[in-house]
């Protein structure tokens, strides 16, 4: 496996058992194989086992004792706590940008708001929210709050596994959603950092409710498939 300059080989790692959990290619419930991993990246199982103690604090994974690395599971009450945590976090980061944007970083807020745009009317979802939260983590110099931005960090993988689920959803609500976040940029924009926070909660409710909403699908095909396996 090549390192990157700016990864260690341990963050790789988690980095690429991470979008395997993301992408459901790993389950809830699942263990994670120390084996299989460091035979498929052709790294050590001690670099695997520093790449799980790193994941364990994203929420995606948790380490028993003697059983290993599992798979969290994702519940509707996991995520209205996590969507909770999200309110709080990314309301402080657009409280910030609205008090501290110069004219280049408006420029940014602009051009990013373009690319939602075309995103939304492409129909593609993840491409959309990816944009949105991923973008939101690379604004350090703007936010001036390193712990704040570490938190964030940490939770971005299982925001990201949230919505996911919500691949699906129509043309009306990934509309819906671009018209949240245009509210929240545009408060940014004319520097009123309270509505932009309370803007952005609005759009993480929004979001939750369609990550809630897919998750009760996904559930009841899972259940369906378990009783006809039964017959």
């Amino acid at each position: 496996m090549q390192e990157q300059e700016k990864d260690s080989l341990s963050e790789q790692i988690a980095r690429h058992i991470s979008e395997q959990i993301i992408r459901g290619e790993l389950v809830e419930g699942e263990r994670i194989q120390e084996l299989r991993i460091s035979s498929e990246l052709d790294v050590s199982r001690g670099s695997v086992r520093e790449a799980l103690l790193l994941l364990e604090r994203t929420q995606l994974i948790e380490i028993y004792p003697r059983r290993g690395a599992i798979v969290s599971e994702m519940s509707a009450q996991q995520v209205r706590a996590l969507f909770e945590m999200c309110a709080l976090l990314c309301g402080q980061i657009v409280q910030r940008m609205a008090e501290t944007w110069r004219p280049h970083e408006a420029e940014r807020i602009q051009t990013l708001l373009e690319q939602l745009h075309e995103e939304t009317r492409h129909g593609h979802t993840e491409k959309f929210y990816d944009l949105i939260f991923q973008g939101l983590s690379r604004q350090h110099e703007m936010v001036g709050n390193p712990y704040l931005m570490k938190v964030y960090q940490e939770l971005l993988p299982s925001l990201r596994r949230s919505y996911f689920l919500t691949l699906n959803i129509s043309n009306r609500e990934l509309q819906e959603s671009f018209e949240l976040f245009k509210l929240v940029t545009d408060a940014v924009l004319i520097r009123k950092s309270q509505q932009a926070t309370l803007f952005m909660d609005d759009f993480c409710r929004h979001l939750r409710n369609l990550v809630l909403e897919s998750l009760t699908r996904m559930k009841q095909i899972e259940l369906a498939w378990a009783r006809r396996s039964r017959r």
